[in-house]
């Protein structure tokens, strides 16, 4: 893994695709165990707070697991990120509409 300080990507968003990437192409499967935040940094090159930035950005995706005392785990696909990504929109859409989860998980239901 290689990061380019001179990119116009931020340091954290690169280290994420690093990471991403890394998922997508079977490095990382899910149910694996991640390095520590300071071992993945070294290897990087950044500060630990640039790797731990973009760990919660994977974890937002849905690919990673953060449990304290156990570390962090491979939880997804990149397929799954997306569609995890998708369904939080709908949850946003439907809230900003009036309608509440139990509602939203019925017309799901429906055109399943």
């Amino acid at each position: 893994m290689q990061l380019e300080p001179t990119d116009s990507m931020p340091l954290w968003e690169q280290a994420a695709a690093e990471i991403r990437r890394a998922i997508a192409d079977g490095e990382a499967k899910p149910g694996e165990r991640m390095p520590l935040a300071k071992d993945l940094a070294t290897v990087l090159g950044v500060n630990r707070n640039t790797v731990l930035r973009a760990l919660h950005q994977l974890r937002d995706e849905g690919l990673l697991e953060i449990r304290q005392g156990r570390g962090i785990t491979v939880a997804g696909t990149p397929q799954r990120g997306a569609v995890l990504a998708r369904a939080r929109e709908l949850v946003a859409f439907a809230r900003r509409n009036g309608y509440r989860p139990e509602e939203l998980i019925a017309m799901i239901e429906a055109v399943s």
